[in-house]
């Protein structure tokens, strides 16, 4: 096969007219490296601009919508009107060389602490601590006027990426945040109409879509991209089943959700808690969308040939993560047949070289060691395609 007939590297238009050069996409990845008010850093800047030009889409590390849902230091802010000018040189970068770019909105909810707040509680759907990591803080439960507010600040944060220039934004409903602490009966446990029914365990994230969905429509002037990222399983009981998602996912199908993206460790991952069943969670999602949205595949795609099998699977898009830290050229050399030069391995002392942001290195040398395929260490790892992986929500931060 010629390189460029690959199917990952044909365009894709979606239904709203946003076309993308190609179906690859550049995970969104934490760097670490925002000041300590949320503000970008020229590194962050540096390291988008590095790997822009090749994939069709760069999704960012996320950025927290309100003050309080802050997750972790280092974190990027699209929580003020004051972030849209630094937000604006990230989206610039991205899309210098036709990438179209695509900001990660959340709210941390449980998943962070008072000292990350300043002082602050951690907020929550409910009053119940996390299972991980060990010692997390018992959240205050959220009010139903906090709760307003905070679907507003989806909406408010929407703006700003507007204004910014980005292409897009995705909602991080994955890795135990607050979209998915409301969803799941582990971490929701509310008699009120925000909790309780699968119904009302949606209602939360479904509000939050048609905000944002609504914002697009009054200030977007040109097709204007909403992505919602999910979980398919959680480990802990009671919790999300993949039963669960698999509904969410299908209801998804009714909202101004333009695609829907996987978070897994691997993309031929099945299911943690039925081990049984042997059918790839991707085989699923495919199934129960049934082509009324386009998924995005995930999951430890490295090589060519990985990408190819996810797209040959179904998946309208295939996106890549580490293995674009490791390679920001990873596109432009499959396109050009260079396949022998590209790095599948990264020297701990080319990162500088690769645009990496000194503390985004720290944290990919202590969180992600065993992932990062360093040429100082061990080829020998686990696959994640039956275990979560660092990734899904369980690395330590900084």
């Amino acid at each position: 096969m010629e390189n460029s007939n690959r199917n990952f590297l044909q365009p894709y238009t979606f239904a709203n007219g946003f076309t993308l050069n190609n179906r690859v996409v550049m995970a969104p990845m934490t760097t670490m490296s925002s000041f300590f008010d949320g503000s970008i850093t020229n590194d962050e800047v540096d390291y988008y601009a590095e790997r822009a030009g090749g994939p069709g889409m760069i999704i960012t590390g996320v950025a927290y919508v309100t003050e309080g849902g802050k997750g972790f230091e280092g974190e990027l802010s699209i929580a003020s009107d004051s972030t849209i000018k630094g937000l604006s040189k990230i989206a610039r970068a991205i899309q210098k060389d036709g990438t179209k770019a695509i900001v990660q909105i959340f709210h941390a909810g449980r998943k962070t602490n008072s000292k990350t707040l300043r002082g602050v509680q951690p907020t929550s759907a409910s009053a119940i601590a996390a299972a991980h990591p060990i010692g997390s803080e018992t959240p205050r439960e959220l009010t139903p006027e906090e709760i307003e507010s905070i679907i507003k600040d989806f909406g408010r944060a929407t703006l700003r990426a507007i204004q910014a220039g980005f292409d897009g934004v995705e909602l991080h409903g994955a890795n135990t945040y607050l979209l998915q602490q409301f969803f799941s009966v582990n971490s929701n446990q509310r008699s009120d109409q925000w909790g309780g029914s699968f119904e009302n365990r949606m209602r939360f994230p479904l509000a939050v879509i048609q905000e944002v969905a609504s914002v697009i429509d009054a200030h977007a002037d040109k097709p204007f991209i909403l992505g919602y990222r999910i979980s398919p399983e959680e480990i802990h009981m009671p919790g999300i089943r993949l039963e669960d998602s698999l509904a969410f996912a299908k209801a998804l199908t009714d909202t101004r959700v333009d695609y829907i993206h996987l978070s897994m460790g691997s993309y031929k991952r099945t299911s943690l808690n039925q081990p049984d069943d042997k059918e790839p969670i991707l085989t699923k999602f495919l199934r129960v969308l049934d082509h009324k949205k386009p998924l995005i595949g995930i999951g430890s795609i490295e090589r060519p040939e990985d990408a190819e099998e996810v797209i040959n699977a179904g998946a309208t898009l295939a996106a890549l993560g580490r293995e674009l830290i490791r390679e920001p050229k990873w596109v432009q050399k499959v396109k050009a047949g260079d396949l022998g030069s590209i790095r599948y391995q990264v020297s701990p002392s080319d990162m500088d070289e690769l645009r990496i942001p000194l503390a985004m290195q720290t944290y990919l040398e202590g969180s992600f060691r065993e992932v990062m395929h360093f040429t100082t260490e061990s080829q020998e790892g686990t696959d994640y395609q039956n275990s979560l992986a660092p990734m899904e929500g369980f690395e330590k931060k900084m």
